[in-house]
């Protein structure tokens, strides 16, 4: 029922770029803005993603879930452009003809930062590409429930990522890390407490 607006909130992000992008109101480094843009939202639709289920379990809310689906996406949607934004405009030197694979492999060795925000894009691939209900039939869904554990890494990494990036001010990535501390924390204390309860 909620999807359409759903995609709407989703897309909204996306289509005020390129508003800025078509009015010339993109600041004075474009290209820097719309990445730290695309990747500040790749962390919030990761961040919510992982608060679906927590949300679901608090208010018994069980169709909540129907939406995790299109959050994960959209955290990969904007995940991509991020990364091909920063290996385009880094990496391809002089055309799309002569791609830098050298300078890539050294700017992930290099500089961490880097090396957690390419963890975090790898990371959701198989994510994306398995979230269809097709997939699920395929692994079955006990093997597609251990897969997309890897939201947690992917979560951590992407944390990370802004974390090592920021050089002055680190209070929104600190913000995020105890977001993201938070909903895990939850879900390992959920755990344990079922585990207790099958006990008694």
């Amino acid at each position: 029922m909620f999807k359409p607006f759903v995609w709407i909130a989703c897309l909204a992000p996306f289509a005020l770029l390129f508003y800025d992008g078509f009015t010339d109101n993109l600041t004075a480094n474009p290209i820097e803005k719309v990445t730290n843009t695309t990747g500040i939202w790749t962390l919030r639709f990761i961040v919510a993603t992982l608060a679906i289920t927590p949300l679901r379990w608090l208010t018994g809310i069980n169709r909540l879930v129907n939406y995790r689906r299109v959050l994960g996406l959209f955290a990969f949607f904007y995940g991509a452009i991020h990364f091909t934004i920063y290996v385009v405009t880094t990496f391809f030197i002089e055309g799309f003809s002569n791609f830098d694979a050298s300078g890539l492999g050294a700017d992930l060795v290099k500089r961490p930062y880097i090396t957690a925000g390419f963890v975090a894009f790898v990371l959701m691939i198989p994510l994306a590409i398995t979230s269809t209900t097709g997939w699920i039939r395929r692994m079955g869904g006990k093997k597609w429930n251990l897969l997309h554990k890897l939201i947690y890494l992917t979560a951590l990494a992407a944390v990370l990522h802004y974390f090592w990036k920021v050089k002055l001010d680190a209070t929104y990535p600190v913000y995020y890390g105890i977001g993201v501390g938070v909903l895990l924390g939850f879900r390992v204390w959920r755990h344990f407490a079922k585990k207790r309860a099958s006990e008694v």
